[in-house]
């Protein structure tokens, strides 16, 4: 009888965790499919409203063989990236202001308070006024969804950072520019990443929600 070494069990059974975590997610994704498809066509649920999954892939494959599916797709990816890039950028330099800028940070916190509690899709009709019903408009209403909590996020993470290091790199003589690159920042790579993961889903949403209203002019 073949015997394994603590890294090969280790391995192993790393391994089976990650099928049964898999496996489980996939059991759970069909439950609610199967759920979905059975209440939709059951008229528990209002079908026109949430429509069913056996009739969104059929429309997925017509869209596809009449070859729109594709374009449909580079679009709306065209435009969530967009507005993803942009909402990082600014959401990194203004968090940067906020943590540089105690002043800055105590002026600026209850219009983020407020503007984060406001309804943007409610915003749509003023900034189709202001931008159009065109592509600039929809990538700033998914930047409009998404930026707010991108900053809170990102500046309470850089003002949690690790105080200790922000003395011993200050008794070394360093300034605020060396603190913000050495300190800060790399000590916030899993805050920003973890912004990043919510800002693109948002951006998401906000695209496709902001169209919708566009197409049927809502």
């Amino acid at each position: 009888m073949k015997t394994f070494s603590k890294q090969e069990l280790f391995i192993r059974k790393y391994k089976r965790k990650k099928v049964l975590i898999k496996s489980i997610q996939l059991l759970i994704l069909f439950i609610l499919l199967l759920s979905w498809e059975i209440l939709a066509r059951s008229e528990i649920i209002n079908s026109f409203i949430t429509s069913y999954p056996s009739k969104i892939f059929i429309t997925i494959y017509n869209l596809f063989k009449e070859g729109e599916l594709l374009h449909h797709i580079i679009v709306t990816l065209n435009e969530t990236l967009v507005a993803f890039f942009i909402t990082g950028i600014i959401s990194i330099f203004v968090s940067i202001l906020i943590y540089r800028s105690d002043t800055l940070s105590k002026i600026i916190d209850p219009y983020l308070t407020v503007f984060n509690s406001l309804p943007k899709v409610a915003l749509g009709p003023v900034i189709i006024i202001w931008v159009g019903a065109n592509k600039g408009s929809i990538v700033l209403m998914a930047i409009l969804i998404s930026i707010i909590v991108s900053i809170q996020s990102i500046s309470v993470g850089f003002k949690n950072t690790n105080k200790n290091r922000i003395k011993l790199l200050k008794t070394f003589g360093a300034s605020n520019s060396e603190i913000l690159k050495y300190a800060v920042i790399p000590s916030n790579y899993g805050t920003i990443i973890n912004a990043c993961k919510i800002n693109i889903g948002m951006c998401l949403i906000g695209i496709t929600t902001y169209m919708e209203r566009i197409i049927y002019k809502i």
